[in-house]
């Protein structure tokens, strides 16, 4: 059974700001825990006494923990895109190397330094649809790079760059996690190596794509 795509519904999302600001300090609370005991040793009731909110609150915006990580999962993936698409606008690369080179640091970066990020990124260990209940999380992050990759670089947004974003992605969450097991601040070697994997792999797709 997959009990993950039942649990962890956000019950309602806050529009006054009281309500905004409570789920924030929850959401806050939440990544402070996991880096202090771990994502097995969290609890709604210790998120609600950290953020100093009734846990009659907490379960009004969250139905369990499960749905209180699917929204820090999803909060640290709005800031991620914020921070890639940031940056892509500014430096404006010119070629796949150079979005690599943006997407990969940004992601380190936000592990070296966001709370909480290192245990819930974009979701969770046994936690599959914390992201969207009809996809598993990294298909949910591909979509979202997918889309950005063909407003980029041209190439047409089809089932042929949805795989291959798809395999980008594989190839790099198991390098950086290896990367980051190596070094609590991620192994500089391993991390130069995924760009190298990404960089190989998006040119000769992405390439062949559009020469087709």
């Amino acid at each position: 059974m997959n009990q993950d795509r039942n649990s962890g519904a956000l019950r309602r999302k806050p529009v006054q700001k009281r309500s905004v600001e409570r789920f924030e300090r929850l959401l806050d609370a939440c990544a402070q825990l996991l880096d202090e005991v771990g994502y097995a040793a969290l609890t709604t009731k210790e998120v609600a006494r950290r953020a100093d909110v009734p846990i009659g609150t907490l379960y009004q915006f969250f139905s369990d923990r499960e749905g209180l990580i699917g929204a820090l999962a999803g909060r640290n993936l709005e800031s991620f895109m914020a921070r890639v698409e940031g940056r892509l606008e500014r430096e404006k690369p010119e070629d796949i190397p150079g979005i690599v080179d943006v997407t990969i640091d940004e992601f380190v970066a936000m592990r070296r330094t966001v709370t909480g990020f290192g245990v819930v990124d974009f979701g969770a260990v046994g936690q599959d649809h914390v992201l969207n209940p009809s996809l598993d999380n990294n298909t949910a992050v591909a979509g979202r790079l997918r889309s950005l990759t063909a407003s980029l670089t041209g190439v047409q947004d089809d089932a042929e760059l949805e795989i291959t974003v798809r395999v980008a992605l594989e190839c790099a969450d198991s390098v950086l996690q290896l990367a980051f097991r190596t070094d609590p601040q991620g192994d500089a070697r391993l991390i130069a190596e995924c760009k190298r994997v990404l960089n190989s792999y998006l040119n000769d797709r992405l390439r062949s794509d559009q020469e087709d």
